[in-house]
């Protein structure tokens, strides 16, 4: 498998996939010169495409969107060079791929080796489910099982906690804690401006932020950028 897990879209500073186009383009190499995009986790899809193939197209790759595929999502999927899945609401990006029978031939694909991108949704669908994303269930999916191509879990978007706050709500590695008191996976804090690069049984932590890891029944763990977390998968 090849994966390119982003934690954001967007960095604060810069412009969309401005932080992380290098690597895009170097992850996708010469062979992918037509990416599939897949808009489900934002409500206009039309907009949220054409954002997608401007960006793309600055990087000399073209863009179709597998929402308006001819040929229908499924086809589109499966002679893809290689696939985008983009951020916005976890929910909303899983409950459409299971109505649009994608989750298995996105698997079947992937695991066979075609590029697959996933950025903050897109990354938490990649997981074996999203029970560890930020977003509100504003649909039900018809189950939280996702594509499963990693065996663990990610939060993207994720923050530390801010010295002297008076915010009184759950941090995010309480979150994470609450799931661990339910679950096994592994769950990968990814911090905005990170990626995971996933090669077969490699896991290389790259970009500019790090990530924290958290284990069930272990103390969090900090990884920097360059570190190699291939152990998680065993």
């Amino acid at each position: 498998m090849r994966l390119l897990l982003v934690s954001n879209s967007t960095l604060h500073g810069s412009g969309y996939l401005d932080h992380c186009a290098d690597a895009l383009a170097a992850f996708l190499g010469p062979s992918a010169a037509r990416v599939l995009f897949v808009p489900y986790a934002v409500f206009d899809r039309d907009g949220y495409a054409a954002k997608a193939r401007r960006r793309f197209e600055q990087m000399g790759l073209e863009l179709d969107s597998v929402h308006d595929a001819p040929e229908g999502a499924a086809r589109a999927v499966e002679k893809a060079d290689a696939l985008f899945i983009g951020g916005g609401n976890t929910f909303r990006l899983l409950n459409a791929l299971w109505q649009q029978k994608l989750v298995e031939p996105i698997r079947q694909r992937a695991r066979g080796g075609m590029p697959y991108i996933g950025s903050s949704a897109g990354s938490n669908v990649a997981c074996p489910t999203i029970k560890t994303t930020n977003d509100m269930p504003i649909v039900e999916p018809p189950t939280f099982s996702a594509l499963d191509l990693v065996p663990f879990n990610i939060n993207p978007h994720y923050q530390d906690p801010i010295p002297g706050s008076t915010y009184m709500g759950e941090t995010r590695g309480q979150r994470i804690a609450e799931f661990h008191e339910e679950n096994d996976a592994p769950v990968v804090g990814l911090r905005e401006g990170a990626w995971l690069l996933v090669a077969d049984r490699t896991v290389s932590l790259q970009g500019s932020t790090g990530a924290r890891l958290f284990r069930r029944g272990e103390h969090p763990t900090e990884h920097a950028s360059g570190s190699r977390l291939d152990f998680l998968i065993p």
